[in-house]
């Protein structure tokens, strides 16, 4: 598609946003003193309690659905549509889907942790259950029949006589602004048409075609381009810098400095691009060494804090046996990059004292809280509209950008600015997923069984979103005179928890302590990378059972089994090994092995189990990942197919983590700048995925997208040292790393 067919779609979509039909959200009603709560409701529409806040029949013969959870991705407009159409009964074709826009859509927060299927397709579920009830009793009294002898196809409400009138006919008359009840009883799964079926995804076409797919392809009339320049390292502030010279430069429309911010906008992209670089040499800065050591110096350095262990659960069973063999080892996880492939984007317009950004932000109305408290105004006077990004699960630079074109689009005059990071500023910029320590202790009794397990653990924040403390948490807040302070989150609670996610066992041993060590002194910025401290904690946990499993001389596989009473863990481990071929003890050659690791991300969504093999070259340290072989069980599964690319996305992020990923720093500044110091996997490094479902139609949905990644790392590791005999316990798996441990 051309520059000019692609603005024209963009403005088209512009004009269509702004001036149609706003559709605000409701929260529950307040409450006189002494009145009685109302009744909770099913996921996401406990808190935005109207129907009109979900969907709406047009009587063009179309239905919109609104959801404040956004598509990264992950198919969710496709997989929400699919619970619309069923519980309404009409084809998926006439279902349009609205997300992520404060003036349109309900809020339901972030969009993370696994959660967009299991609240926001609950809440949809429900409201268009109730809001097919409502328009057939409409049809019945029209049509003069009872409402139980009605049918609906399509929309079309028919009556036994032959009469009838469809959805479209009603829609005029019919009013949704009424608090949602969640009485009407969903659909049982046989009467299901469209959930269950792997549909085309609808995010896909635009992607594949080259498209206006992204926020960054939108296009805004009188739209001017800008970037950001950087301090070159997290403790340096902006001494000088030569506005007067970068003013002079062609096409330059503004530069903006405050504090240490510094930004400018241009008519053109690539004149923006040379202004910044102009603006870079100007620029004069102090420094200071801010940051942590590196290497196993930082593990060190992080477990030396002085911050007290926090006991996360504790349990005892006085009557077990004392171990026979105990182990202890410790597990390393270095600051990881989101890597997207789109470095982060956002436009933003001031028009009358108002403030409107098309953003990629995961959270559109914590964005809309956190530019209010940026600039001092109410929320009410900012939209922000969701955008999709080219790459991100987690909490990259998104909302950061928001900020950033905002207040460079206060010196436009109106115009509305696009400004996009560049690479150097997304790999020495974005939040990173923190560093980690794992401490495990564990014991064994005289029949193998393991009857004490201690987990202990070290770690930065793993939310610093918009939203997650009183502060401001967008970078160029802090870089702003006077600084606006981010504020210092609390961890995410359990039973999902952050940090500690995923670190309680759901294993059932009877002796169980974890303890968590949250420091949020972070020297480098730290917030959430997928699974947050979930990827780490597994692969330190699944580890730590292969080596005792070991140690009691028992097959890995078997010794799982034991330990667990779950039926549907039990489930996933058997499916995974019979799928892939499991051999009792099998060996490795020296080469060549077999690992296997099982998790139900946060202990409350998908449960998942796999069986990873790996070959390893001994004289280079190569590490190659040739085949993993994955079990899910994810309750009732919307769309097979959206599943499974979720669950072989999630094992290739992770092989790219586990074997390559890593942040390089000194001790003043981040090092990592561009793909040749931050490698990930490519094509010829992707093992061949398969992924078995087992479908539980009679369950509720559990969260898919973050299932897999923990169990990946494990299962490699424990297949390195099924093939060599070598535990490799500090991440990434590097050929160096490897190459250490064969010597």
């Amino acid at each position: 598609m051309s520059a000019t067919s692609s603005g024209d779609v963009s403005r088209r979509a512009f004009l269509k946003a702004s001036s149609g039909l706003v559709i605000g959200f409701a929260l529950a009603p307040r409450l006189a003193i002494g009145q009685d709560r109302p009744a909770p409701l099913p996921g996401s529409l406990n808190a935005n309690r109207m129907l009109d806040a979900w969907l709406r029949i047009d009587p063009n013969g179309t239905v919109t659905i609104f959801t404040g959870k956004i598509e990264l991705g992950q198919g969710i407009g496709t997989a929400l549509s699919q619970i619309a159409a069923d519980e309404l009964d009409v084809d998926l074709k006439r279902v349009e889907v609205v997300s992520g826009d404060t003036a349109r859509t309900p809020n339901e927060g972030q969009t993370a942790g696994s959660l967009s299927v299991e609240h926001s397709g609950t809440a949809l579920r429900f409201a268009c259950a109730e809001a097919r009830d409502i328009l057939v009793s409409a049809a019945a009294v029209k049509l003069g029949a009872p409402a139980a002898e009605l049918k609906v196809s399509d929309g079309a409400v028919s009556a036994p006589s032959g009469t009838g009138v469809t959805y479209w006919d009603l829609a005029r008359d019919t009013d949704f602004k009424r608090e949602a009840t969640a009485k009407v009883k969903p659909k049982q799964p046989a009467e299901h048409r469209w959930v269950g079926k792997s549909i085309a995804r609808r995010d896909i076409p635009k992607k594949f075609t080259g498209g206006a797919a992204y926020v960054q392809d939108v296009r805004l009339p009188n739209m001017v381009f800008g970037r950001v320049v950087r301090p070159p390292s997290p403790g340096a502030q902006l001494l000088s810098v030569d506005e007067a010279a970068i003013r002079r430069l062609p096409g330059v429309v503004a530069v903006v400095r405050d504090g240490s911010f510094l930004a400018v906008a241009a008519e053109r992209e690539e004149q923006a691009i040379r202004a910044r670089e102009a603006l870079a040499r100007s620029a004069r800065w102090g420094e200071t060494e801010s940051l942590p050591p590196t290497g196993d110096a930082l593990y060190r350095h992080m477990m030396s804090s002085t911050v007290p262990g926090e006991t996360v659960v504790e349990k005892t069973s006085p009557v077990v046996a004392a171990p026979v063999k105990t182990l202890e080892a410790l597990y390393t996880r270095p600051y990881q990059c989101h890597g997207s492939l789109g470095p982060s984007c956002a436009v933003a317009q001031w028009q009358d004292g108002k403030l409107a950004v098309w953003t990629h932000s995961q959270g559109v109305f914590p964005l809309r809280a956190e530019l209010g408290k940026a600039f001092g105004i109410p929320p009410r006077d900012i939209r922000c509209i969701h955008a999709e990004g080219a790459g991100c699960y987690g909490h990259n630079g998104a909302d950061d950008v928001a900020l950033d074109a905002a207040l460079l689009a206060r010196a436009t005059s109106g115009r509305p600015v696009k400004l996009q990071w560049m690479r150097d500023d997304e790999f020495m910029w974005e939040p990173y997923g923190s560093a980690m320590v794992m401490k495990l202790s564990g014991g064994i009794d005289a029949q193998g069984n393991i009857v004490t397990w201690s987990h202990e653990l070290w770690s930065h924040p793993h939310s610093t979103r918009p939203g997650a403390s009183a502060g401001v948490n967008l970078l160029a807040a802090r870089h702003l005179a006077p600084a606006l302070a981010p504020g210092l989150p609390a961890d995410v609670p359990q039973p999902a928890g952050g940090a500690a996610r995923n670190a309680i066992p759901l294993y059932d041993f009877p002796n169980v302590k974890v303890v968590k060590h949250y420091i949020t002194d972070a020297p480098l910025r730290t917030s959430a990378l997928r699974t947050l401290g979930g990827y780490a904690n597994v692969f330190a946990l699944e580890s730590f059972v292969d080596e005792l499993a070991a140690a009691a001389g028992a097959d890995p596989v078997d010794f799982r089994l034991r330990h667990v009473k779950d039926p549907r863990a039990r489930g996933v481990i058997e499916a995974a090994a019979q799928r892939a071929g499991w051999r009792p003890s099998a060996r490795g050659d020296g080469t060549r092995g077999r690992g296997f690791a099982f998790a139900r991300y946060k202990n409350l969504a998908c449960y998942c189990a796999m069986a990873a093999d790996v070959e390893v070259d001994r004289k280079t340290g190569r590490l190659s990942v040739t085949r993993v072989v994955a079990a899910v069980d994810a309750g009732q599964i919307v769309n097979p197919d959206g599943v499974i690319n979720q669950i072989e996305g999630g094992i290739i992020q992770s092989t790219s983590w586990t074997l390559m990923e890593s942040v390089r720093f000194d001790r003043t500044r981040v090092i990592t700048r561009s793909w040749a110091d931050y490698p990930i996997v490519r094509f010829t490094d992707v093992p061949e995925v398969e992924v078995v479902l087992l479908n539980q139609p009679a369950e509720r949905f559990l969260g898919v997208g973050e299932g897999s990644q923990g169990p990946t790392a494990a299962a490699i590791a424990n297949a390195i040292a099924n093939a060599t005999g070598k535990r490799l316990r500090a991440l990434p798996f590097t050929a160096e790393r490897v190459k250490q441990a064969m010597a």
